[in-house]
């Protein structure tokens, strides 16, 4: 069986009474900038559907013209599209902007090597040219090829602040520093005078900045009013129910949360230790939790951060101003759910 002739663009160009030239401008989103009128567009347009015409992709990127496709890709070893990861919101809001502005998305899965680690340039060259810029999430990052995603001159955004030394890049981030004062207000204000901050080992610049911002936040307030707090670094695997009674039986009140994961080992702490929040000790987490919240939380603004990424993304290809969408987006206050006033709690009894 012989297969249908793919059509071509010299075919529109026959179809619509132009030259081949003037079809490769409009495809290529070049035909402002040449004065084409729109109703010679209309008429390619019209021929490209009645031919069935899909344009070469990778040729078109190859010409450097645009493809009408942005990436996204993550260092990570599992590239996070469960319905309960972490990072699903941001590429929830990833993919309603890319719809929003006429865009495709590639999910840059096959960048995974043998040993699970994610590599840009596996094949010995930047998997990503396919597309007009990227985006970028995750906790991993790998410097020297961000180096070279730069002085290749990819456009390329990451979600969450990131740092390589001689290197400007572009990201969209949540004021997790700011977020740290209404949790302190709110501790403070239910008078608690000896909180434990407990701190994941992992530290990058988000949990450095919620960790400097809710220093800030307890610097403020005046000495005689000012509670104590102890920085606790720990493990998942360390949160557990004789830790927990120590801490409330030595004094703490209120705990405050770094991370969901350190949130979801102290839930079960809790219920190990027969204790339970606020009853017996307020609790504060610092994120959300994407399988749930059992305690009162800051809400990382995610699915906005994704929007916003795609949003950077095009002002980076376009070469417009990004000072506007690079304001760090703020987060939601927590709740009062899980937080009392110490005269309120239960005394704990020994388990």
């Amino acid at each position: 069986m012989t297969r249908p002739r793919i059509a071509r663009q010299s075919d529109i160009a026959r179809l619509a009474g132009v030259s081949q030239a003037t079809v490769s401008m409009v495809l290529n989103g070049r035909a402002g900038a040449n004065r084409i009128p729109e109703s010679t567009q209309e008429r390619i347009r019209e021929a490209m559907a009645e031919l069935g015409y899909v344009p070469n992709i990778a040729a078109q990127s190859l010409r450097g013209g645009r493809s009408g496709l942005i990436g996204v890709h993550t260092f990570e070893r599992v590239f996070p599209t469960a319905p309960d990861d972490y990072y699903r919101e941001f590429l929830n809001g990833i993919e309603e902007q890319a719809v929003a502005s006429g865009l495709d998305l590639v999910l840059f899965a096959s960048t995974q090597k043998p040993d699970g680690t994610r590599s840009i340039y596996g094949s010995g060259s930047n998997r990503m040219r396919l597309a007009d810029g990227a985006v970028i999430l995750g906790f991993e990052k790998n410097d020297d090829e961000i180096r070279r995603l730069a002085q290749e001159g990819f456009p390329f955004v990451f979600i969450g602040r990131r740092e390589v030394p001689g290197l400007d890049i572009p990201f969209v981030t949540a004021d997790y520093a700011a977020a740290m004062h209404p949790v302190v207000e709110q501790l403070t204000g239910a008078h608690h005078r000896r909180i434990t901050y407990l701190a994941a080992p992992l530290r990058g610049l988000a949990q450095q900045d919620r960790l400097e911002g809710f220093h800030a936040a307890v610097d403020g307030i005046p000495a005689s009013d000012r509670p104590s707090f102890e920085v606790d670094v720990r493990e998942v695997e360390a949160v557990t129910a004789s830790w927990l009674a120590e801490v409330v039986e030595a004094g703490t009140t209120a705990i405050v949360v770094e991370t969901f994961d350190l949130a979801r080992a102290l839930a079960a702490a809790l219920d190990g230790a027969g204790l339970s929040a606020p009853a017996d000790v307020s609790v504060v987490s610092l994120d959300s939790d994407p399988r749930g919240d059992v305690f009162s939380h800051v809400r990382v603004p995610r699915r906005e951060l994704g929007r916003r990424a795609v949003e950077l993304l095009l002002a980076v290809i376009d070469g417009e101003a990004t000072d506007r969408l690079t304001t760090p987006l703020p987060c939601d206050p927590p709740e009062t759910g899980t937080v009392a006033n110490p005269a309120t709690l239960r005394i704990p009894t020994t388990h």
